[in-house]
């Protein structure tokens, strides 16, 4: 199939196939609360994208206190979405047997966020000035600064939460966060300046998508079933942005819709660009995989050395379903 692939000749959004009984449950475990980061999934569910595959999804909700790799590497739940392509490279490193088989963001979205009175539109920019960024963040500051050749004493770290107050009452230089996160960045208003985390050179995949050795071994068939089915919903939410928030908002009430119409253009360029136009949705590259852990590696974050290509990341399931993943750009 093409660009319109798990779209109804008519234009509409019905099936195109005929839905069986579900014989095996999707346990989908997420890195973070429910948000527009499953768009694709939710869609894909509402269309019977994945009751086509025999297949029931059960949403898994994360947050700060729980360990989604963990949960799927044990088997509690069968297939997982984490925020960021190095938490994989950890757990893989640390001898967790999972494996990614896709990637949800072609570009992350992490980005230091400054204001026009003392911009940051470069690395260089930083030096001299106070950047405020998650605990947890801090690795990536470190990868950046090594990659464009500055030293970590000539940037003054301050750990902070997800609130841009600091930025805005002058605390800091420059705060952190995801550019999809509409709602936290609104109180920056006209005066906000970005600089992407990807374009400062660590480019990261955010949202991919992985399971275990042992499903791979063994269920492949519905990995791969779960990959058509959730591909084809991300191409229904481009297709009908709107109809997908819908869905989002119908399924976790607490969201608003508002919110998330602003949102969805921005998740939706992160998700679609020129390599999935040519190589359909959830692609990614054994070449940019290498370079991040090569970056991670000689930042000294593998205690045991750092993981293998072959262990940490598979293809395989990006090649069997080739032939539905929506080829848009």
């Amino acid at each position: 199939m093409g660009a319109t692939a798990g779209l109804a000749t008519t234009g509409t959004f019905l099936s195109v196939g005929p839905a069986r009984a579900a014989d095996y449950t999707i346990r989908l475990q997420l890195g973070w609360l429910a948000s527009n980061g499953i768009l694709g999934e939710v869609m894909a569910d509402k269309l019977g994208y994945f009751a086509e595959e025999g297949l029931a999804l059960e949403i898994v909700p994360g947050g700060p206190n729980i360990d989604g790799v963990a949960a799927v590497a044990s088997g509690a739940n069968n297939f997982g979405s984490i925020s960021s392509s190095p938490s994989l490279m950890l757990a893989r490193a640390a001898g967790l047997p999972i494996k990614c088989v896709a990637a949800g963001y072609q570009k992350h979205p992490f980005t230091y966020f400054s204001l026009t009175d003392s911009p940051i539109r470069t690395p260089q920019d930083m030096i001299g000035k106070k950047i405020g960024t998650q605990g947890t963040a801090q690795i990536l500051l470190r990868a950046l600064l090594a990659k464009n050749n500055i030293a970590e004493d000539q940037v003054e770290v301050v750990v902070m939460g997800g609130d841009m107050a600091p930025l805005m009452s002058g605390q800091v230089q420059a705060v952190t966060g995801w550019q999809t996160n509409t709602n936290a960045l609104s109180i920056l208003g006209d005066k906000r300046v970005d600089m992407m985390l990807w374009d400062a050179g660590i480019q990261l995949y955010a949202n991919p998508y992985y399971t275990t050795d042992a499903m791979l071994d063994e269920h492949s068939d519905k990995v791969a079933a779960a990959i058509r089915a959730i591909s084809r919903g991300w191409g229904a939410v481009m297709a009908d942005p709107e109809a997908g928030v819908d869905a989002l908002v119908e399924r976790y009430p607490n969201l608003d819709k508002a919110s998330e119409m602003k949102a969805v253009p921005l998740v939706l360029g992160f998700s679609f660009n020129e390599l999935t136009k040519a190589n359909g949705w959830g692609q990614m590259s054994a070449e940019n995989w290498q370079a991040q852990i090569d970056t991670y590696d000689a930042l000294g974050q593998f205690a045991n050395g750092a993981p293998k290509l072959e262990d940490l990341v598979t293809m395989k399931i990006l090649e069997d379903t080739a032939d539905v993943r929506p080829k848009l750009g």
